[in-house]
Order: C-alpha cells, then sequence, then structure tokens
C-alpha cells in the first residue's frame, strides 16, 4: 500500500486552527496542484458536528473562489476536524489563510441561508443534513482562536 502523507503526520503535535501545505504534485505538462491541511479543530479533542460542518463546506466552496483564485475542490475529512483544499498552482499559506478567513468571517457574520448554495434535494446528496447555526457557531470560535499559518506553532495569528 502507499503512503498517504496524512497518516504520516504526528495528528498528537499539531496545534489547531493552522493551514500547512500538505504537498505539491506536478502534471506530465507542469501544472501544479496544491494539497493544503485546512485544520480548524484539535484532533482527537474534538469534532464539527456533521451538519455544521456540510454547510461550511458549502458556503467555503463558493465563498473561497470569491477570495483566491485556483480553487479546485475543498472536502472535508472524515474525522471532521477539517478539510483539504486542493489549488491549481503553489499559493502561499498566508493568502490561503486569508482567503479561509475572509469565507469564515462571511459564515460567522452576514451569512443567511439563501447564501448556502448547494442545499436542495438536486444538488446536494444529503440536502436535509445542514445547519447553518451551528457553522456559524464553529466559524466564530475558529477566528477568535486564530488560524496559524504553521501547524506546530501559533505563528501569524
Amino acid at each position: 500500500m502507499a503512503d498517504v502523507e496524512s497518516f504520516t503526520l504526528d495528528h498528537t503535535a499539531v496545534i489547531a486552527p493552522y493551514v500547512r501545505l500538505i504537498g505539491v504534485e506536478h502534471g506530465p505538462k507542469g501544472d501544479a496542484i496544491s494539497n493544503f491541511d485546512v485544520r480548524f479543530v484539535q484532533p482527537n479533542e474534538g469534532e464539527i458536528p456533521t451538519a455544521g460542518l456540510h454547510t461550511i463546506e458549502h458556503t467555503l466552496a463558493s465563498v473561497l473562489r470569491d477570495h483566491i483564485d485556483g480553487v479546485i475542490d475543498i472536502s472535508p475529512f472524515g474525522c471532521r476536524t477539517g478539510f483539504h483544499l486542493i489549488m491549481w498552482g503553489e499559493p502561499a499559506v498566508a493568502d490561503v489563510v486569508a482567503a479561509v478567513r475572509a469565507g469564515l468571517e462571511f459564515i460567522a457574520g452576514p451569512a443567511e441561508w439563501s447564501d448556502v448554495p448547494g442545499v436542495s434535494a438536486v444538488e446536494c446528496g444529503n440536502y436535509r443534513d445542514h445547519s447553518l447555526h451551528s457553522a456559524k457557531e464553529w466559524a466564530k470560535r475558529i477566528l477568535a482562536q486564530g488560524i496559524s499559518l504553521d501547524a506546530f506553532s501559533r505563528v501569524g495569528v
């Protein structure tokens, strides 16, 4: 079996919330794709409830694209402590943090149910499992802690 980077990470050594560059892959024509660990909750100490995480996912999928170019996908970790963010190119961690912070500020603040994309049965595979209230509370909590530029120390918070 191939090694998966996230399974080699010492989850007891990281200090969430943070954004961490997991790695950069280059395609056959030289295109770069960056994979980021966007960790909102300290591993093994808590998790975002599914409905709130689902709403954060849908909202960030749209709002991030307003704040940074190159977003391919943002997908939640099964452990519900954060997300993989896949992007074209090699954006700086500080730029990713700024975009994520802006997205969370929108969720925590002015976001209304009508701002959450893809929440109908046609658009979502589990459309009943959303909570804007939970998403707002978690966004506020994450913002209050600050998002570090380093997974192992509180840098740039």
